[in-house]
C-alpha cells in the first residue's frame, strides 16, 4: 500500500515546491487548490479542489487520500493574507484569514489524526516568522500564524506517545507571488533585515519540510524551525 502525503495549497509557491520535493521522496501526493491547479498540472500529484475552511471539503480530501493508500504525511500549507492597519481592518478580513490559516489547519489535522494513529505519521504546519515577532499591518495574519505555532506544540504534546510527530516551519521572506509584488525600494529595505542578504526560495522551505516529514526526524516533535536566513535568532 502506498504512503500518501497531503499538501494543502499546493498549486504554487511553497506548496508547489513541497509537492515536488515529496514526490522525489517517494510519496503519492494529494494536493489541494482553490482557484486553479496552477503548476500542479506539471507534476504527478493527485489534485482536488478543496477549501480547508470548509469541513465538507476537508472530509472529501481525507476520503480521496485514503483511497490512494496510507496517509503518512500532512503538510498544512494553505493560507491567505488580507493586510491592513488595525483601525481599517474589516471583520471579514480578520475572519477569513483566521478561518483559512488557523481553523483550516485545525480541521485538516483533526481529520487526519485517526488515520495516522493506525500507522504513525508526521504533520508539518507552515507558520511564519510573523507569528513569532508580529508585523504592522498584518495583525490578522500574525495572529493566525502565532496560533498555528501554539497549536503545533499542543498537538505534538497530545500525540507524541502515539508515534505521531507534529512540527512547524516558520518561513521568512520567501520569493513567492506575494513578495514579487513588492517595489524595489521595499525589497532592498527588507534585505537589510536578513543576515544572509538574500530572499529565500520555496525550495529552501520544502527541503526542511521534507526532513521533518521523514524518518530522519523520528525524534523531532513540537519544534518550530525558522527558515528565514537568520532574521529571527
Amino acid at each position: 500500500m502506498s504512503d500518501v502525503a497531503i499538501v494543502t495549497g499546493g498549486s504554487r509557491g511553497i506548496g508547489l515546491a513541497v509537492v515536488k520535493k515529496l514526490i522525489e521522496d517517494g510519496y503519492v501526493i494529494v494536493a489541494t487548490y482553490v482557484h486553479s491547479p496552477g503548476g500542479l498540472d506539471e507534476t504527478k500529484a493527485h489534485t482536488i479542489r478543496a477549501d480547508v475552511s470548509s469541513q465538507s471539503d476537508v472530509v472529501q480530501t481525507i476520503n480521496f487520500a485514503r483511497d490512494l493508500g496510507k496517509i503518512k504525511v500532512l503538510v498544512n500549507n494553505a493560507g491567505v493574507a488580507y493586510d491592513d492597519l488595525l483601525l481599517r481592518m474589516k471583520d471579514e478580513e480578520w475572519e477569513r484569514v483566521l478561518e483559512v490559516n488557523l481553523t483550516g489547519t485545525f480541521r485538516m489535522t483533526r481529520a487526519v489524526i485517526r488515520e495516522m494513529l493506525k500507522d504513525g505519521g508526521a504533520i508539518v504546519n507552515v507558520a511564519s516568522v510573523v507569528g513569532l515577532v508580529g508585523s504592522a499591518g498584518q495583525s490578522n495574519y500574525a495572529a493566525s500564524k502565532g496560533g498555528i505555532i501554539a497549536f503545533t506544540k499542543s498537538v505534538a504534546k497530545e500525540y507524541a506517545r502515539k508515534g505521531l510527530r507534529v512540527n512547524a516551519v516558520a518561513p521568512g521572506f520567501i520569493e513567492t507571488n506575494m513578495t514579487v509584488k513588492l517595489d524595489e525600494s521595499r525589497r532592498k529595505q527588507y534585505l537589510t533585515l536578513i543576515p544572509m542578504n538574500r530572499y529565500g526560495k520555496p525550495e529552501d522551505v520544502a527541503d526542511v519540510i521534507s526532513f521533518l516529514a521523514s524518518p530522519a526526524a523520528s525524534y523531532v516533535t513540537g519544534q518550530i524551525v525558522n527558515v528565514d536566513g537568520g532574521m529571527v535568532m
